[in-house]
Order: structure tokens, then sequence, then C-alpha cells
């Protein structure tokens, strides 16, 4: 795909200077840019960068004023770095715009899906199955029977989502992730072994929601587990069954969610960070990476630690653990002192 300055100008409502009709087919960095590449200039720390760049287009702040000659054309616009974030968009929206059913894959009879709906070679639609308008199905998904999932969303390669799922609009979920395998239930009997527990439920995802590649969303055993809107999952994450994740929360890579915790709205959960089930964590709670979670969590909270610790506390007590041989040495010579003033 190849874009002129006048036309990028035209989508960003931005100035040319330079060239208008040189194209542009891919995107760089300032420092890495090359002919036939369009780039940005926005932290002042790049500017010289600009004088030596090789990108055919540059977009730039309203106010910059060039101190040296140019080769780059430059797109001068209100924000540089918002309008490049504008542009990024707009390049997925064209780059996944894909349309059509590939053969082979499989529809049932009594699935629906509404216009312009991408399905890719050997996907597979269960029975019920109802898609929405403009929805991307890539290739080698699995979407079972009575699932449901809204406008525009895009489920990547290899995804595979249970029965009796719901997905809602404009969501994104990445290659290899589950979507409604059974929870981890299972009871043992008087001989210690354990039977499963049938897991009925199902799992909900509103709108705007993002689930990272290879991450897990287990159902529920009764009722759902639930994503609210806004919803941001990264990479192989484990979300267990009856779940309840709040609007507008964003969790890190290789985080896990014992069963039945409800987190709040608005919180943010780093990597690596380890949930027990049956608690309850509020709105806007930060957890930093690393952490254990074993207990309530008000809202507001900051923490830090396995078990996790207030992070102020944390730190200071960190602090007197990197101190603690020095403090012991310390506390052997008074003791030393004591024995030999008592003799």
């Amino acid at each position: 795909m190849k874009f002129t300055a006048t036309q990028i100008a035209g989508i960003l409502e931005g100035e040319v200077l330079g060239n208008p009709e040189i194209t542009v087919h891919k995107l760089s960095k300032i420092e890495e840019g090359e002919n036939g590449s369009l780039t940005f200039l926005a932290n002042p720390k790049y500017t010289h960068y600009i004088y030596s760049t090789k990108a055919s287009v540059t977009i730039v702040n309203k106010d910059f004023e060039p101190e040296q000659d140019l080769s780059t054309t430059l797109i001068k616009v209100e924000d540089a770095y918002n309008a490049f974030s504008k542009l990024l968009e707009y390049y997925n929206q064209v780059k996944n715009n894909k349309v059509g059913v590939e053969n082979p894959s499989y529809i049932a009879e009594s699935a629906t899906y509404g216009t312009d709906i991408y399905l890719g070679a050997f996907a597979y639609l269960g029975e019920n199955v109802k898609l929405g308008n403009n929805v991307k199905i890539y290739p080698n998904v699995y979407i079972g029977d009575n699932v449901t999932i809204g406008d525009n969303s895009v489920v990547f390669a290899g995804a595979k989502i249970y029965s009796d799922c719901s997905i809602g609009k404009e969501c994104v979920i990445h290659s290899g992730a589950i979507i409604g395998a059974d929870g981890f239930g299972f009871s043992p009997d008087e001989n210690g072994v354990y039977k499963k527990v049938p897991q009925t439920g199902n799992v909900i995802i509103e709108d705007h929601v993002d689930v990272g590649a290879g991450t897990t969303i287990d159902r529920a055993t009764l009722g759902s587990t639930i994503l609210r809107n806004g919803v941001k999952l990264d990479n192989q994450i484990m979300i267990a069954h009856n779940v309840e994740i709040g609007e507008h929360t964003a969790i890190a890579a290789q985080t896990g969610v014992a069963g039945s915790t409800k987190i709040g709205k608005h919180c943010l959960i780093g990597g690596q960070v380890g949930i027990v089930g049956h608690i309850a964590i509020g709105d806007r709670v930060k957890i930093q990476a690393q952490s254990g979670i074993g207990r309530n969590i008000k809202d507001d909270e900051v923490l830090q630690g396995s078990p996790a610790l207030n992070y102020g506390d944390y730190n200071k007590s960190y602090v007197h653990f990197k101190n603690l041989p020095k403090i012991v040495q310390k506390i052997s010579e008074l003791e030393k002192r004591t024995e030999n003033g008592s003799h």
C-alpha cells in the first residue's frame, strides 16, 4: 500500500511542506528512516535526527521550524505523537480489512453473520453462532456452539472460543487465546480420588476488551466469568472460573487470578502477580510485578511483595532487609560487650 504526503495530510488534517506527491509504503523510527518510509518527531531529544533521516515523510508539530536544510517532506500537525498514533490505527484498519469466506472452512447451517465479515481458511463456526458486522475471524480459529461476537471484533489465528461464550463489540482476541475452557474444578472422594465437577457456566467479555496471545479465560462452574468494558489483558495470563474483572483494568503478562476473585475498576496489575481465589480487590488498585495477593484489598491501595505489603511499607522494610547482615553483626557486638562487662 502506497500513500502520498497529500493523502496522509488529508487524514491528519495537516499541512505539507515539501513534495506533496512523494509516496511512502512503510513506517519507521526517525533514526532508522529510509526512502519510502514515514516517521514522526515528537520528542525534542530526537530533533537532530530530522536533519539526517532518510525517511521520505516526517510528521512534526506545527511549531517546528527547521534550522538546517531537510531532505524529508514535512507534514505539520497540532500534535505529532497523537497524529502518528491515529495513522497507526488507520494503517491497521487498512491492513486488516479482509472480507470474504475462504475455503476450506466450516459454517454450521444454524450459524448467522452480518455484513463485511472475514472468515479465514480452516476456521470453524458451530451451531447457532452469531457474528456481527465487520467481524474478522482469522484462519484456524474454533468458535463453539452458541457463541456470539459483536460488531468490529477480531479473532486472530488459532484462538479457541468454547461454546456458549459471549464476546462484545470491538474486541481483539489474539492468537492462541483460549476462552471458555473448563475451570479447575475437582473434588476428592473418600479415597482421595479426584472427580471432575462439571463446569456449566460461560465467559462474558464486554465491549472494547483486548485479550493477549496465549491467555486463558476459564468458564464459570455456574454463572459467568466476566470481563467488563475496556479490560486489557496482556499475553499468557490465566483467569480462573467465576472471576470478574472491572471496567478498564489492565493486567500484564504471566499473572494468574484464582477462582471467584473480584477485581475492581481501573486497576493496574503488573506482570507475574499471583492472586488467590475468593477475595475482593477494590477500584484503582495498583499491584507491582511479582507480588502475591492473599487478602481483600481496599480501593486505591498500592501493593508490592509476596505476601504483598503496602508499597511504602515494603520499601522501608526492604531497606532494613538489605542491611540485615550489618544489623545482626552490630547486635552480636553489643551482646559480646554486655557479656564482657558483666564479668
